[in-house]
């Protein structure tokens, strides 16, 4: 595969592959700057991603019977030595005839490489804040840190990473690689306020389980971390994630303590879905339990959810923790959730995620009817906010 590599090129490039020897060279004569590499399981071309498009492939291939193909765009941030075996590699995929060609891997292998491709993109990932409010009036309470991984050539959700990096057991080593892009990122957000002389803020970041019982993540050794981003332990909340259970929750329990007593605060995400039962959220004596969004969606039409709610906010207050509901997204749920005794709440009625820390939404907007309008202004089109 040396061919591959040894040119140097200038501008963004695409690759192609196909077992269709035919398409390939034809596709090769027609386009300019194009290379070519004739391999065992097939061909690839490889040209200026402005000359090997999609329309310019798919015309080529029209007058050939169309084959079978695959094309993605490479990833220049990738090691020259990889950049095109994984390029290759996610074409295959994408064509369709990994099984035919031996290429098909096992699901762990897939993850595996998925997890390598993701690690390799560190300078390109994002961190999206979307804000927490207090219920009652409206005020911010916090951000919740929530990752987004930009993989161009092989896009994948965060709960697809945080599932394969599970699968694969590397979860430790995924918390350890967002945790710390997270607070060089949150670190930035917090001195640039102190140079405007604007209060500081609070933020959110999910942890699995295992991680928080890691030596990265001791609590002495995490409040260095902290520190040295230029933040506090109490303008930090470590949020538990719900899809890794635990065998043991004797040292967890011992850690969540350790963390508390330094000015941590600790959540238990998805309170009402997966491991995090009642029992196991008295033990760990959070700050913070989160109710499921499934089970905040639609509560405002739906007595069963407000009567496990009602049992959540009177589980909280027996613990001395305060419950927050996801995934509010209508003016309803949200006055209904207010009314059941929720504390805290976030979703995109309040708030979507953005890059830099916006400001909730006005809170007499949030009421019920709070955007509607009636009647149609000149000019203007009718808004009905969705209650």
């Amino acid at each position: 595969m040396r061919f591959l590599s040894s040119r140097k090129t200038t501008g963004e490039e695409r690759l192609l592959w196909s077992r269709d020897i035919r398409f390939a060279r034809l596709l090769k004569f027609h386009i300019s700057g194009a290379r070519e590499l004739e391999l065992e399981s097939g061909m690839v071309v490889i040209a200026p991603a402005s000359e090997l498009t999609d329309t310019r492939a798919a015309e080529i291939a029209a007058t050939v019977h169309s084959p079978a193909y695959g094309l993605v765009t490479l990833d220049p941030t990738l090691p020259e030595g990889s950049r095109y075996l994984s390029a290759m590699s996610a074409a295959v995929l994408q064509s369709g005839l990994a099984d035919r060609i031996g290429m098909a891997q096992s699901g762990q292998v897939v993850q595996t490489k998925t997890l390598d491709y993701f690690f390799n993109m560190r300078n390109v990932h994002q961190i999206a804040l979307q804000p927490i409010i207090e219920l009652a009036n409206g005020k911010l309470y916090e951000y919740e840190c929530l990752f987004r991984p930009h993989m161009p050539m092989l896009p994948q959700s965060i709960s697809a990473i945080v599932q394969a990096a599970i699968d694969t057991d590397r979860s430790i080593e995924l918390d350890r690689f967002i945790v710390k892009l997270i607070l060089a990122r949150t670190g930035e957000i917090e001195a640039d306020r102190r140079t405007r002389r604007e209060p500081p803020l609070r933020f959110a970041i999910n942890f699995t389980p295992a991680s928080l019982l890691d030596p990265t993540f001791e609590a002495k050794a995490f409040a260095a971390m902290v520190a040295e981003a230029g933040l506090r332990p109490h303008q930090i909340t470590l949020e538990c994630t719900e899809q890794q259970a635990v065998s043991d929750v004797g040292p967890l329990i011992r850690q969540v303590k350790a963390m508390r007593r330094l000015g941590f605060g600790f959540a238990v995400d998805d309170a009402g879905a997966g491991y995090a039962s009642f029992s196991l959220i008295a033990s760990l004596k959070p700050t913070i339990i989160k109710i499921d969004r499934d089970i905040a969606y639609g509560i405002a039409r739906d007595d069963a959810k407000q009567a496990l709610v009602e049992a959540f906010v009177s589980f909280g207050r027996r613990i001395g923790a305060r419950l927050l509901a996801e995934g509010i997204e209508r003016r309803a749920d949200l006055a209904t959730l207010k009314s059941l005794g929720v504390d805290l709440g976030q979703g995109y009625l309040i708030g979507r995620p953005a890059i830099e820390p916006a400001q909730p939404r006005a809170f007499k907007s949030l009421q019920p009817g709070g955007g509607r309008r009636v009647g149609r202004a000149p000019g203007r089109q009718r808004i009905a906010a969705a209650d």
